[in-house]
């Protein structure tokens, strides 16, 4: 017999149901833990779902099952409560079994067995143009936070970043740097405003001159202005000295592509190197690490993308207008067709993603899981029908979406912007507040909910600041180990029956609860439950603490309590773990 306990109901439940019901026995068997511990400890709604087929009273039938459940020493006490619910109450040694059960498995406790089920998480996949900022930041921690639950949930997980490195946005930074270089060689033109603006690119210019003098400077500002219609005054914000400023960028990016010839994509790959370089530096400082990092250049070197075009045409999902190659992704539930391919040849981004979803469908993932900005909810139909038109089944694929986080210092909202004129970067956030805090309050809510992220909160020790009530519990129980001198191994063997009282038990049906939790965080991709369960075990743990002396003479006793206490440490280990975040043994 299964040792866990909700395992053993749900077999209790089935044998009942055997009399009751016996053409019903495939019945799928709920339990829950109540949310209030007078509930008991398990509750099931079998007898509310037996109701309409049977067409019976759920009480009744509640009643009915409780005289057919078979005897179980795991079983103290059954109720049959509200319109038909049974509650279930264990008796004291099912509850602190998973103590021991804890102490045994330690850092593997609350891991799924493996499902053998392949899922991709793809996710930040930020444009390679500038430092990373405080959203994707969010998407950073959301991202690597769902790939460590599924994958101690059972799956097996690939963490991937998709390298936007074609494109105009990387020709939009390689001009920009370039530009910056040639004002440091003395050749100055008036800077796009529709250009990157920010210090980086400047510190990249000067990294050019340093490296290779006056290699790409040798033209005019004519010559680099060639053809390129004037900019408008800066006050000027109508469609027309929009589109102006845009003629005006792409002369610039073509001049630069012709003037420089094949130096053009070694300046490319210069600042598409340094900010890649510099996003992985601080992702991996992050604790955020991928197992690959995917181009999308290598997209249109292999022909995919054109591939994916033609296969759409000969599936008669594709049009040609004004020149131009539409996808009718309106026969898919969009809101207007898409360009795929302009009508000067050049492909859109929205072709490259349809040939990059057509690769992840390739490489046998069973589940793919995007995870977007909120701001990209509405290119959710237009991708899904392209995998639908491509005859894949576009439910395989599932997009997750995160919302930007708002800082907030002194309880107003803190500027997002810096000396430059930029957003505050993730790389400050965190020197900030610290790692530990940034991961963990970016989970603290869900994923597609808005987050206000407290920076003095973040920065206290105090019992308000989640992350510090929850590592403070475990750097606790280090200490009171720590006083009792003993090994950990030693509390193996432990008499768990000596943990009785109220406090103590209700900590042990939170250890528990802690498997079934990785199982419904993984389903729902929702890490935040893991934090708040995590500020509920340490709450908990705080209390029984604060309420009850350890370090007891009765040697037993103690022992117990010892035993309970570190497997309360071991479980906030490895929820924390998940997190991203870490466990500290002193504060």
């Amino acid at each position: 017999m299964s040792a866990d306990p909700k395992v053993q109901l749900a077999d209790l439940l089935r044998a009942a149901l055997k009399s009751v019901a016996p053409d019903l026995t495939d019945t799928a068997i709920q339990l829950e833990r109540p949310k209030q511990a007078g509930h008991g400890d398990f509750a099931t709604n079998l007898a509310l779902q037996l109701a309409k087929p049977l067409r019976r009273n759920p009480r009744d039938l509640a009643n009915m099952l409780l005289a057919e459940l078979p005897p179980s020493p795991l079983v103290l006490k059954t109720e049959v409560a509200g319109a038909g619910f049974i509650n279930f109450t264990l008796n004291s040694g099912a509850k602190t079994s998973v103590v021991a059960e804890v102490l045994a498995r330690g850092a593997e406790f609350g891991r799924g067995a493996r499902l053998g089920s392949k899922v991709q998480v793809e996710f930040v996949s930020a444009n390679p143009t500038g430092p990373l900022h405080v959203g994707h930041g969010r998407g950073a921690a959301y991202g690597a936070s769902l790939s460590a639950v599924l994958d101690f949930a059972g799956y097996d997980v690939t963490r991937e970043y998709y390298i936007n490195d074609a494109g105009r946005q990387m020709d939009i930074l390689a001009l920009s740097t370039w530009l910056r270089y040639l004002a440091f060689q003395g050749i100055e033109i008036d800077f796009p405003p529709n250009a990157y603006q920010g210090d980086y690119v400047i510190e990249m210019a000067r990294e050019l001159r340093e490296g290779h003098k006056d290699r790409f400077a040798k033209f005019t500002a004519a010559q680099i202005l060639d053809g390129a219609p004037g900019l408008p005054a800066p006050e000027r914000k109508d469609d027309e000295a929009k589109n102006q400023r845009e003629e005006h960028l792409d002369v610039l990016i073509a001049n630069a592509k012709r003037l420089l010839g094949e130096d053009y994509p070694f300046v490319h790959g210069f600042a598409l190197n340094e900010q890649l370089g510099d996003g992985r530096d601080d992702l991996h400082e992050f604790g955020v690490h991928f197992d690959k990092w995917f181009s999308e250049k290598s997209l249109f070197d292999t022909g995919l993308v054109e591939r994916v075009v033609t296969e759409l045409e000969k599936r008669g999902h594709i049009y040609v207008q004004d020149g131009a190659k539409w996808f009718r992704s309106t026969a898919f539930g969009d809101e207007k067709d898409r360009v795929v391919q302009r009508d000067n040849g050049l492909y859109t981004y929205f072709a490259s993603d349809i040939a990059y979803h057509l690769n992840k469908y390739e490489r046998g993932f069973d589940r793919v899981i995007d995870i977007w900005g909120a701001d990209h909810h509405g290119y959710i139909p237009r991708v899904k029908g392209a995998i639908a038109a491509l005859g894949l089944p576009p439910e395989k694929l599932e997009v997750a979406l995160v919302q930007f986080a708002v800082l907030y210092r002194n309880g107003q909202k803190a500027a997002m912007s810096t000396r430059s004129g930029e957003f505050v970067t993730l790389r400050e956030l965190r020197r900030e507040v610290g790692n530990d805090a940034c991961r963990f309050f970016y989970v603290l809510r869900k994923s597609d909910q808005h987050l206000d992220f407290d920076l003095d909160l973040a920065k206290s020790q105090s019992n308000e600041n989640p992350v510090y009530y929850v590592q403070y519990a475990h750097a606790r129980v280090c200490s009171v180990l720590q006083q009792w001198g003993g090994e950990v191994g030693e509390l193996a063997s432990a008499d768990l029956a000596r943990l009785e009282n109220e406090r103590e038990l209700a900590l042990c049906a939170r250890l528990g609860a802690f498997a079934e939790l990785i199982q419904s965080a993984a389903a729902d991709y929702a890490p935040h439950q893991i934090a708040f369960y995590l500020k509920d075990l340490a709450g908990e743990f705080h209390s029984w603490y604060n309420a009850e002396r350890m370090l007891v003479e009765d040697e037993g006793l103690k022992l117990a309590r010892l035993a309970l206490a570190a497997a309360v440490r071991q479980v906030l280990a490895n929820g924390l773990a998940l997190l991203g975040v870490s466990a500290p043994q002193s504060m």
